[in-house]
């Protein structure tokens, strides 16, 4: 909801001192999941350096939606943002709080390609297998700005 792209830098900018963002992925717009009335998504990828631990990382995050304007809770309501935590190195978490890697990770490609475009070789700690593999070769992603969009704040159209 809003202003994607502006929503989106100003995450990043809002990020604790705890957290150095070392390169953001191109920008994607996909359909949402499950599919929703428009506006389509924007999806991206931030790899980070921290020294938080996974559940102040989430909590943080959480924070971020809030001062954002993040107020309904519903599952899968229209929302001004959603900051998750797809994978934290190689970790694998599963508890009621957090999961790592993010559960649906493995059937997102608006998450996977962003995460590719970091780094080609990631491989999903739990499957084992490369990210790359579980890509769709028709993903349904249009990719509306490249690498270092989060510099140059341009409104939506």
């Amino acid at each position: 909801m809003g202003d994607r792209r502006t929503n989106l830098t100003t995450a990043i900018s809002l990020l604790p001192p705890d957290v150095v963002v070392e390169a953001v992925s191109p920008l994607y717009e996909s359909a949402p999941q499950p599919p929703a009335p428009p506006p389509l998504y924007y999806n991206a990828a931030a790899r980070i350096r921290t020294t938080l631990a996974p559940h102040d990382l989430l909590s943080y995050l959480k924070f971020i939606e809030r001062r954002l304007g993040r107020t309904d809770t519903t599952h899968w309501a229209p929302r001004p943002i959603d900051l998750d935590i797809a994978l934290y190195d190689d970790r694998v978490l599963d508890d009621a709080d957090l999961v790592i890697p993010h559960p649906l990770l493995h059937e997102r490609a608006f998450v996977l390609q962003p995460l590719l475009d970091l780094d080609p070789a990631l491989v999903h700690p739990r499957l084992g297998v490369t990210l790359a593999s579980l890509l769709p070769p028709d993903a349904g992603l249009v990719r509306v700005a490249e690498a270092g969009w989060q510099d140059r704040l341009v409104t939506d159209d």
